[in-house]
């Protein structure tokens, strides 16, 4: 990456999404009616593939950083309650849905997905093959996993049941660090759970890492990638650490005075960067790094590289179902997400009702700026051709305004009659560029619903 003025990048910091989707998780409401919701589900394409999402929320203990939905217990027998309503709500979602369908991509989230037992687990996957028997031969299959929480019996139920992905989630490695973000994990600790996946078989391992917590710095960050480095994983993703103690009350335990400045993150960001590509992995979207031969670089360079709530995928087209507490789904023209809280979720259940609680039906303009949007933050481009066909507009008419806006940021996109791009600098700022084209963005301006984009 060249030579960047970081003072300059800094100014560029703004609250803005990460867009895992568009539009974004706030615009969702209950004027999408359960009613609608399962109309989407009773109408959609029977030959288009399924993507499942099972959130799995429980955790021993809080680390500080996380934004996630969890529940800390330890209380086995409440784990297990938890598995027993979640086999009733495929019961209930398979009475609206075609669960014939090819199966083509499944992801365990949390939480921490390896915090259920290994007999706990079985019994989970198994009650998802009764109901979703068609998985395809090659199904993305994967689980994030706490390298504190696996054992070898763990693993050895999710290679029994056809897992193949696994990501870690390390966050760094620096002593002071995972005392202050109350996650103790030692390197060798996390070495020999990545050991023992390679030896059962495992052919793609993520390392989750993030920047921006207390007291990293370049020196402490550059000793971090040096060790993750060591372990090999097949994929990296350097996520920039989302400060919103407005929303997760344990982020208020951080001195504030201890995140490094937008200035820092950049150095790290850059320097991330640097020596990713210089030891072999190549950028991938926003955040992520992949070995040349993995599929999510051939899907880059194709422009096929799909963007969901779990990350970057090549498994496009799929409808996503979420199922569990707090899980979203996504079809054709919808988001559709679970209740958070446990107690409404359980008690849709036991009214034979699937525990939707609240989503947005796109209209044509979601539709054409989601396709916008996605298209930035997964492949750094627009073919303006593509979407002027596709949604019958022409783009520099229609998008005038969103154009207009986008000239502050002029030096790091290239505009051509045929193709909006992004220049290799500009990746740093991707989530900027795209806000542009966010019809939602002026109305929450000015509140604190959004992390940092730097």
């Amino acid at each position: 990456m060249a030579n960047i003025d970081f003072d300059a990048y800094a100014k560029f910091s703004r609250p803005g999404p990460r867009y895992t989707s568009y539009p974004t998780a706030l615009e969702f409401s209950q004027n999408f009616s359960y009613e609608q919701y399962i109309n989407e589900l009773k109408t959609q394409d029977k030959n288009a593939p399924l993507s499942l999402y099972f959130h799995m929320p429980f955790c021993r203990s809080a680390c500080y950083f996380c934004g996630c939905n969890v529940i800390y217990t330890g209380k086995r027998d409440k784990m297990d309650r938890y598995l027993d309503y979640i086999n009733r709500e495929m019961d209930i979602l398979c009475e609206h849905l075609d669960a014939s369908r090819i199966v083509t991509q499944m992801h365990f989230g949390g939480g921490t997905p390896t915090y259920f037992d290994a007999n706990q687990l079985d019994r989970h996957i198994k009650n998802i093959k009764k109901h979703f028997k068609n998985f395809s031969a090659d199904a993305e299959i994967s689980c994030e996993i706490d390298p504190r929480f696996l054992s070898q019996q763990q693993l050895d139920v999710l290679i029994s049941h056809g897992f193949n992905r696994i990501s870690y989630g390390v966050q760094d490695f620096n002593e002071r660090v995972q005392k202050e973000i109350h996650r103790i994990q030692p390197y060798e600790l996390t070495k020999s759970v990545m050991d023992m996946a390679r030896k059962a078989g495992i052919k793609s391992i993520n390392m989750d890492l993030i920047y921006g917590l207390p007291y990293q710095n370049l020196a402490t960050f550059q000793e971090t990638l040096n060790l993750a480095l060591s372990l090999n994983p097949d994929r990296f993703a350097i996520f920039n650490y989302a400060h919103v103690p407005w929303i997760k009350k344990s982020m208020r335990k951080f001195d504030e005075s201890t995140l490094p400045a937008p200035k820092i993150k950049l150095e790290i960001l850059k320097f991330t960067h640097d020596f990713l590509t210089a030891n072999g992995y190549e950028p991938i979207g926003m955040d992520h790094y992949s070995k040349p031969s993995d599929e999510l670089h051939a899907a880059l360079k194709d422009g096929t590289l799909h963007r969901n709530f779990q990350g970057y995928t090549t498994k496009g087209g799929a409808d996503l179902v979420g199922i569990g507490l707090t899980s979203i789904g996504e079809g054709v023209r919808h988001y559709a997400q679970n209740f958070k809280d446990m107690a409404p979720y359980e008690e849709a259940i036991d009214s034979g009702k699937l525990p939707f609680f609240k989503g947005i039906l796109l209209n044509s303009e979601d539709l054409l700026r989601k396709d916008i949007v996605m298209s930035l933050m997964a492949n750094f481009r627009v073919n303006i051709k593509e979407i002027e066909a596709k949604h019958n507009i022409k783009f520099f008419e229609h998008f005038a305004n969103s154009l207009k806006e986008l000239e502050y940021l002029k030096d790091f996109v290239k505009i051509s009659d045929d193709e909006l791009s992004v220049t290799p600098t500009g990746t740093l700022l991707i989530r900027n560029i795209a806000m542009c084209f966010d019809e939602y963005m002026h109305k929450n301006l000015g509140e604190k619903k959004f992390s940092k984009t730097v």
